[in-house]
């Protein structure tokens, strides 16, 4: 296990861009130039409420070349129930300062409690400024990593999680893939047809973002609408 590249002297988690893959590094650039404004236009409360959590944002190398790491949640949760997501959650007293450590921490360990990944094998890489989902209230500090020695992945709890997979960035790129989201509230916001799956809100948010700060985002059609309840 390359451990010291993911893990400081005392075992807490550490960010570092040594040794990533070359095609990575438009996301490392992305990452330390990005504005929070830029991400979204949902930012935490000026007043410090909101809930500390945190989402890991995991690329790998699969049979297709780069892709992340999303899990589907399961249909009988109360809030965000059968939608496709990074894992995370909300930051647990253990996890430390929300300021420092503790981001990094939730999103190692809630990738590890919803997947079964080894967060061993995952090499951090940067941080995203923290982000704001009104419905939950959750203060969302995106984590970036390297799955630089995979593990097997799979639905540890199925009372929450409904299933575990990857998608390949070629996927999230191809234009015959996104459309646009109108939620009953009006909002409207991008969204993937991958893995038959409907990716949207807060995670398809983050994944437009990242693609086109990084410079991997192809043109597509915004006017192509896709309805929540797709499969219907």
């Amino acid at each position: 296990m390359h451990t010291s590249r993911a893990w400081d002297q005392d075992g807490l988690p550490a960010v570092s861009t040594e040794g990533l893959p070359e095609w990575l590094a438009p996301v490392v650039r992305a990452a330390e130039t990005v504005e929070p404004r830029q991400l979204s236009r949902f930012l935490p409360p000026e007043d410090g409420a909101g809930r500390q959590s945190a989402v890991l944002i995991l690329f790998g190398e699969g049979e297709r070349g780069p892709e992340l790491l999303l899990m589907e949640r399961a249909g009988s949760l109360r809030s965000h129930a059968g939608q496709p997501s990074f894992p995370g959650g909300a930051l647990d007293p253990e996890d430390g300062d929300p300021a420092t450590v503790g981001p990094l921490r939730a999103a190692l360990r809630e990738a590890e409690e919803e997947t079964g990944l080894d967060p061993r094998g995952v090499q951090l890489f940067g941080v995203l400024p923290k982000l704001y989902i009104p419905v939950s209230r959750f203060v969302v500090t995106p984590v970036l990593g390297w799955w630089r020695e995979p593990s097997p992945v799979g639905v540890v709890d199925p009372a929450e999680t409904a299933r575990v997979f990857t998608v390949p960035v070629a996927d999230l790129t191809d234009p015959n893939n996104r459309a646009t989201t109108v939620h009953p509230s009006g909002h409207r916001g991008p969204a993937f047809l991958v893995a038959s799956a409907l990716v949207w809100g807060f995670t398809a948010g983050v994944i437009d973002r990242l693609l086109h700060y990084s410079g991997w985002e192809r043109p597509w059609d915004t006017d192509k609408q896709v309805p929540l309840d797709w499969r219907a």
